[in-house]
C-alpha cells in the first residue's frame, strides 16, 4: 500500500502496496517521509487538538457566553502574543472615563447616600443592577470620601502631636521650679562648676572636650550620664554644658547636687561668654528676624493645617516650623563655637536628644584630612526612610538661587554628634556663610529651605565634612518606630531626632527604655514631679 500526499496538502492518495511489512511511503513534492515520522506527526496533531480544546474550554468558562468560534477564541488568545501585541483589557472605556474625570470635593458635601465601606457598596451594587458608568461613579465616590477622612485623620494626627511635642511637660516644668527653689535655699546646690583646683583643665587640650547646648535639665542629665557611663577614661573627660538664662540656675543645682566625678562638668549661660556680650551677634539678629518672617508668612498652626491641597506630609512639615526649638537660640549656638572656645583645638558637640552608649574618646583618633566637621553621611543604609536624605531632601532647588550653587543629589549629613576641628575651622569662613545664607533665606521669604538649623549647615559646611562610620550616629528614633530594640542598643550613639522625644508621652515605647535606664526614678527631684519610665 502506498500512500502519495500532494505538495499542497490538499491531495492524498492511497494506493495498494506489495505487503503489509514494507514501510508506507509518503511522497510529497521530491521528498519521501517514513512511517515512523507519519507517526509522530500525528501524534503531534492529536496533542494540539487536546491543547485547543483545553484552551477554549477556559475561555468559556471565564468569558461566559461567548460569541466567538472555537478557532476564533483561540486566535484572540494566542494571536496578540505571537504578534507582539498586549490583549485589550475586558474593562468598559466609559469605567476608565468616569473614574479618570474630575470630581469637585464639594459634591460629597453632606451626601448620605454614598457607601461608607466596601461592604455597603457591594450590597448596593448586587441589588441595585449598576451599569458600567453608574457603578464607576459610586466607586469613585466612595473612594473620593475615603480619602479625604483619610487625609483629616492623617493631618489631625500630625497636629496633636505638633501640640504635644510644642508644650513643656508640666513633670519638666516642674523640675524646673524645684531645682531653681533648691539653688535659692541649699548652698550645696550653688557650688562652683567645676570646682577652682579643675578650672584649668577648661582650656586644656589633652583633655576630651564635649560640648552641651540645652535649656532642658532632664535631657541633659541623661546625655552627661550616658557620656561619662560609657567612657574608659572619664577622668580626662570636660562636658561643657550650655543654657539660656532662665535654666541656668536649675541647671547649675542639678549637677551640683548630681555629680559625675571623676569627670568635670562646667554649667555656663550664653550672657556668662563674653563674646556674646560685645557688639552684635549675628545668630541673634538672624532669629529676630527670621521670627518675624515666620509669624508674617506662616499664619500660625490654624492656617497650616486649614490649607486643602498640601500633601498630609507638608502640612506636618510646616508645623515644624513652628515649634519653640526652632526659634532658640540653643539651636543655633553651634556655629559659633570657635568663638566660644577660643583656646580648644577640637571639641565634639552633642545634642539633648542623643544617648551615648559606648566610649567616644576614640573619636580623638579619626583623621579629619583637613575637614572642620566629622558627620555621618545620610543618604546610604538599610534604612531608607531615615538614611535616604540628600540636598533635595532639605533646600528647595526649584529656586533658582539654590539651583544654581548646589547638586540636589550630593549626599546630606546629620546634625547631633559632630567632630569639630575649631583649628580647621578658624581657617575658614563658614560662620559667615552660614548667616549670609540665613539673610538669604529671610530674603526670600523662607523659601530655600526647609525647617531647622541643618539646611544652612548644610549650605555653610559644604567641602569641609569628613564622612565617619554610621556606628557613630544613628538616627530617626524620634520619628519612626521600625528601628528595632537590638540595632538600637548596638549603636554608639542613638539619636531621638523628631516629635516623639524620649521624656514626652508620645515616644516609641519599645525604644524609650534606652533613654530612661539613664534617669534615676528614686531621685528625690525626680519622684516629687511625677516623672516616671512609662
Amino acid at each position: 500500500m502506498q500512500l502519495h500526499i500532494s505538495p499542497s496538502l490538499r491531495h492524498v492518495t492511497v494506493l495498494p502496496g506489495k505487503g503489509l511489512k514494507e514501510f508506507i511511503k509518503v511522497k510529497v513534492a521530491s521528498r519521501r517521509v517514513s512511517y515512523r515520522m507519519l507517526f509522530y506527526s500525528l501524534l503531534f496533531f492529536t496533542f494540539l487538538l487536546r491543547f485547543v480544546f483545553v484552551l477554549t474550554s477556559v475561555d468559556g468558562i471565564d468569558g461566559g457566553e461567548t460569541k466567538c468560534s472555537t478557532i476564533g477564541c483561540l486566535g484572540k488568545k494566542l494571536g496578540p502574543k505571537l504578534m507582539g501585541k498586549k490583549t485589550e483589557s475586558n474593562v468598559p472605556d466609559v469605567i476608565y472615563q468616569t473614574l479618570d474625570a474630575p470630581l469637585d470635593k464639594d459634591e460629597l458635601r453632606g451626601r448620605s447616600d454614598i457607601p461608607q465601606t466596601l461592604e455597603e457598596f457591594m450590597t448596593e451594587v448586587k441589588k441595585g443592577g449598576f451599569d458600567a458608568k453608574t457603578f464607576a461613579v459610586k466607586l469613585r465616590e466612595m473612594v473620593t470620601l475615603m480619602e479625604q477622612r483619610t487625609r483629616n485623620a492623617k493631618i489631625q494626627e500630625y497636629l496633636y502631636r505638633h501640640v504635644a511635642s510644642s508644650s513643656i511637660p508640666k513633670q519638666l516644668h516642674c523640675l524646673d521650679l524645684r531645682l531653681a527653689s533648691e539653688h535659692t535655699n541649699n548652698a550645696a546646690a550653688r557650688l562652683q562648676l567645676p570646682s577652682a583646683e579643675l578650672v584649668p583643665a577648661l582650656v586644656d587640650n589633652s583633655y576630651f572636650h564635649f560640648v552641651l547646648a540645652s535649656d532642658n535639665v532632664l535631657a541633659a542629665s541623661v546625655v552627661a550620664a550616658s557620656l561619662v557611663r560609657n567612657c574608659l577614661r572619664p577622668q580626662k573627660v570636660v562636658l561643657h554644658i550650655i543654657t539660656d538664662k532662665k535654666t541656668y540656675y536649675p541647671m547649675q543645682a542639678w549637677f551640683s547636687l548630681h555629680p559625675l566625678s571623676p569627670a568635670i562638668i562646667e554649667v555656663k549661660a550664653l550672657h556668662h561668654f563674653d563674646w556674646f556680650t560685645k557688639g552684635k551677634v549675628p545668630v541673634l539678629e538672624a532669629m529676630e528676624k527670621d521670627q518675624k518672617v515666620r509669624s508674617q508668612f506662616r499664619g500660625g498652626s490654624s492656617a497650616i493645617v486649614a490649607n486643602t491641597t498640601e500633601k498630609p506630609q507638608v502640612i506636618a512639615a510646616k508645623l515644624q516650623t513652628l515649634s519653640p526649638k526652632y526659634n532658640s537660640v540653643m539651636n543655633h549656638i553651634r556655629i559659633h563655637l570657635p568663638e566660644l572656645f577660643p583656646s580648644l583645638n577640637k571639641v565634639v558637640f552633642l545634642d539633648d536628644d542623643i544617648v551615648i552608649q559606648t566610649d567616644l574618646t576614640p573619636l580623638w583618633d579619626i583623621d579629619m584630612n583637613g575637614k572642620v566637621n566629622g558627620a555621618v553621611e545620610t543618604c546610604t543604609g538599610e534604612d531608607k526612610f531615615v538614611m535616604s536624605k540628600r540636598l533635595k531632601s532639605y533646600l528647595n532647588f526649584s529656586h533658582p538661587l539654590i539651583l544654581k550653587n548646589f547638586n540636589p543629589n550630593e549626599c546630606a549629613w546629620a546634625y547631633g554628634m559632630n567632630i569639630f576641628d575649631l583649628e580647621a575651622w578658624r581657617k575658614t569662613n563658614i560662620s559667615f556663610t552660614y548667616h549670609h545664607w540665613v539673610e538669604q533665606n529671610i530674603k526670600s521669604d523662607l523659601s530655600l529651605w526647609q525647617l531647622g538649623t541643618l539646611p544652612p549647615g548644610l549650605i555653610a559646611f559644604h567641602g569641609h565634612v569628613h564622612i565617619i562610620d554610621p556606628f557613630w550616629h544613628m538616627l530617626g528614633l524620634g520619628y519612626q518606630e521600625d528601628t528595632s530594640f537590638a540595632d538600637a542598643e548596638s549603636a554608639g550613639v542613638i539619636h531621638f531626632n523628631g516629635r516623639a522625644k524620649p521624656w514626652l508621652d508620645i515616644a516609641f515605647p519599645q525604644l524609650r527604655p534606652l533613654w530612661t535606664k539613664y534617669v534615676n526614678f528614686s531621685d528625690k527631684f525626680i519622684k516629687s514631679c511625677h516623672i516616671k519610665a512609662s
